[in-house]
């Protein structure tokens, strides 16, 4: 594991950052991993097919096709 200093930080912010970790119950330097965490996500964090395939086409990305209509099916063959 690395360590990282933070030089210069404001008051405010060092106030607001240890008001939240207490609100969310633990420490100021648990608080900063979580908010880096989110901040650059996590390596190898692995995405299965169907994910990475809604990323791309999904409802969001643009992509909507029209259904065609259904026909009725054919009638079964006569094995007499």
């Amino acid at each position: 594991m690395a360590n990282i200093t933070i030089r210069n930080l404001d008051d405010d912010i060092r106030t607001r950052l240890r008001v939240r970790a207490a609100g969310n119950g633990h420490s100021m330097e648990e608080e900063v991993r979580q908010i880096l965490r989110k901040a650059v996500g996590r390596a190898g964090r692995s995405r299965d097919l169907a994910s990475i395939i809604r990323s791309h086409f999904g409802p969001t990305n643009g992509v909507d096709l029209e259904l065609p209509p259904r026909e009725s099916g054919r009638e079964p063959p006569s094995f007499e």
